[in-house]
């Protein structure tokens, strides 16, 4: 090893409310990923890991939601200067605005393991929708791709149960 880097987070924040773009790649290992995220107001589907996930919030504030083992949907409030864990396989859903910043530190992904996002009916709470992806870069931002087809889909977004079709975003 020749020199450890040092990352700036306020240079990082600014760059990213700059660019508009949502997220930037701090390192990736096989061991440790860490990304700083960008709010995106339009945030529904709860994501799926097998990574536990620690969450820093560097600005703003961000309304954690998350499902239980029973499916309730619960939701812890991060302020900004804040942190929490969030043990793997638990299903979450960061929503914060689009000037507000969180440092995401989870593992790399293994030889197998799948991403699942999943959507739920706004109106009864049924399970909508699941996109999978193979997160083997987390340059290609897969949250934004899972996005796209779901939003891009009507027969996604409707509710099997009740009829209800989830406007796109």
């Amino acid at each position: 090893m020749e020199k450890l880097d040092v990352v700036k987070l306020r240079e990082i924040t600014d760059d990213l409310a700059a660019t508009g773009k949502r997220v930037k790649v701090l390192w990736q290992e096989p061991g440790s990923l860490a990304f700083v995220a960008r709010g995106r107001e339009y945030r529904s589907e709860f994501h799926v890991n097998d990574s536990d996930e620690v969450t820093y919030m560097i600005k703003g504030t961000m309304n954690l939601h998350y499902r239980t083992p029973d499916g309730k949907e619960e939701i812890a409030v991060l302020p900004e200067g804040s942190t929490n864990f969030m043990p793997a396989r638990t299903p979450h859903s960061p929503r914060f605005p689009p000037d507000a910043f969180a440092l995401i530190l989870e593992r790399g992904r293994r030889a197998g393991e799948i991403d699942r996002f999943h959507w739920y009916c706004q109106n009864c709470g049924g399970f909508l929708h699941e996109e999978t992806f193979v997160v083997d870069d987390y340059t290609k931002d897969p949250v934004s791709l899972a996005y796209k087809r779901f939003f891009d889909s009507v027969e996604a977004r409707t509710c099997m149960a009740c009829g209800t079709v989830m406007p796109a975003s």
